[in-house]
């Protein structure tokens, strides 16, 4: 999975007597650092950010100068200042203006009485945001759990962030329907991530899908899943044939190829109404993509929105970075049970059968998932609708939106449940019986949500990435909003 390096640099005094004296736990202090992060940051891929080490304890003007040179040199597009004694905090700038401008800053230190560490950070972070510098501050001992896994968070907000930044997405087909809160809203969007699109018509995959294609590779991809989904893989002779099926494998082939070819990072599919009435419904392409594995074997989840929906791509690109390469959900919020306070998310396409059993071996999901034949009265071209319901567990719901062109993120922290097999049918038949389901509970009451949420497309990932999508909008000047929980606003929102 893509990552950008992450610096750890340290100030101290300038006077030799003291720094002479001190400077050996310091360099102990920034490489113990920077051994928990390549520990708490790794991928599901196995891979971790690079964790770039200064070469000197900052203690002069040219010492500041030449780490900066350094971690700019070795890409670093995030900083980490940590803080063990005290020292000269006007050195900041010669080092973070070295480094360059718009870097995620996070300003970390103990919390003991032997060294002046919290003074050294407030002195020196404080004439950053004096300046109008935005950066985040963590304190606690090294050895504590939470502090840990505070400072992982913070990683993962700025790996998703300086990751996302110079990332291309692809467009295909433009928003579906005429749904404007999914549209490519370009310029705030460029602002607060610089992320851009290019949009790319739906009759490109299709040329593709019938030309480039390697028919091979679609009759390997057909078996894999008949050999995994036996009699759960519905067959009607009309909507869902073999044949059907493989249409929309090739249109996941060519999604890929296009992909590579463009140099696309994460994509979304219009699908309706062109490709749902003449070519194919889109939830078999658009879950293999996300998956992180189809019949060839492991691979890195793909990010692809249904109904080309922009926002929602993004949002799942970042909760992707956020979680370290796990797949993101896109639902529709389509039901609210108030009997149960329950909520029925459901949407043709989108969700990755790795969520039925969030299992990374794809017969543990398939056990749970079934192909039904698309609903005729909506996609007249046919295909396979999956369905299954989510594994139950904590999760973290979002959406990127806008206010008056202004973007914001709201952030619901939940957990998918998991009903009995009546129950769940009974709800599911309210709905739609063929589509994948997400039970979910949410913190925040159901007037809180009302209020506050901006479209009808909601996304999700496992776990409480509550603080980590907090720090990212923070980061990219995205107005985070936490339903269901306090949170405490940053000093320039308090400005603002």
């Amino acid at each position: 999975m893509r990552s950008t390096p992450v610096g750890i640099a340290m100030l101290n005094d300038e006077r030799p007597h003291v720094w002479e004296q001190n400077n050996p736990v310091n360099r102990q202090v920034v490489n113990q650092w920077a051994d928990i992060i390549r520990r708490k940051v790794a991928n599901t891929d196995g891979s971790a950010p690079e964790v770039v080490v200064a070469d000197d304890i900052i203690t002069s003007t040219r010492k500041a100068q030449q780490v900066g040179e350094q971690l700019r040199r070795a890409g670093c597009r995030s900083v980490i200042m940590c803080y063990n004694v005290w020292n000269f905090p006007f050195l900041v700038w010669p080092f973070l203006n070295s480094v360059g401008p718009d870097v995620p800053v996070l300003s970390l230190s103990n919390n003991n009485g032997q060294y002046p560490g919290n003074v050294g950070l407030l002195a020196t972070d404080g004439a950053l945001r004096q300046a109008g510098v935005r950066t985040h501050r963590i304190v606690g001992q090294m050895d504590d759990p939470e502090t840990q896994a505070h400072v992982a968070d913070w990683v993962r907000a700025a790996q998703a962030v300086t990751t996302i930044r110079n990332e291309v997405h692809g467009l295909y087909g433009g928003h579906s329907m005429g749904m404007e809160t999914g549209y490519w809203h370009l310029t705030p969007t460029l602002k607060s991530l610089g992320v851009t699109a290019r949009q790319v018509d739906q009759l490109w995959l299709v040329k593709v899908m019938e030309n480039e294609v390697d028919e091979a590779d679609v009759e390997e991809g057909l078996a894999w899943l008949e050999g995994l989904l036996g009699d759960r893989l519905l067959y009607d002779g009309r909507m869902l044939t073999p044949e059907t099926l493989k249409t929309q494998l090739r249109l996941y082939l060519a999604m890929n190829m296009v992909n590579e070819e463009k140099g696309f990072d994460f994509c979304g599919l219009k699908g309706q109404r062109e490709l749902t009435e003449h070519v194919c419904l889109g939830d078999v392409a658009e879950m293999l993509m996300n998956d992180p594995y189809d019949w060839r074997g492991e691979k890195e989840s793909v990010v692809c929105a249904t109904e080309a929906d922009a926002n929602a791509a993004v949002t799942m690109q970042l909760l992707k970075y956020v979680t370290g390469g796990l797949p993101a959900l896109f639902m529709d919020v389509r039901l609210y049970h108030p009997d149960r306070d329950l909520w029925d998310w459901c949407n043709s396409g989108n969700h990755a059968s790795w969520y039925a059993a969030r299992s990374f071996e794809p017969a543990e999901n398939f056990e749970k998932v079934t192909f039904h034949p698309a609903l005729e009265f909506y996609f007249k071209a046919g295909g396979a609708s999956v369905e299954f319901d989510a594994a139950a567990g904590p999760m973290t719901f979002a959406r990127l939106g806008l206010w008056d062109e202004k973007p914001f993120m709201a952030i619901l922290p939940g957990q998918a449940v998991e009903l009995p097999p009546e129950e769940s049918q009974e709800l599911k038949d309210q709905t739609d019986p063929t589509w994948p389901h997400v039970w979910a509970k949410l913190e925040c009451s159901f007037e809180e949500f009302l209020n506050v949420f901006p479209c009808n497309h909601v996304q999700g990932v496992p776990g409480d990435r509550v603080r980590a999508l907090t720090m990212l909008c923070e980061m990219a000047g995205i107005k985070p909003v936490v339903l269901g929980r306090d949170h405490l606003p940053p000093i320039w929102e308090m400005m603002d």
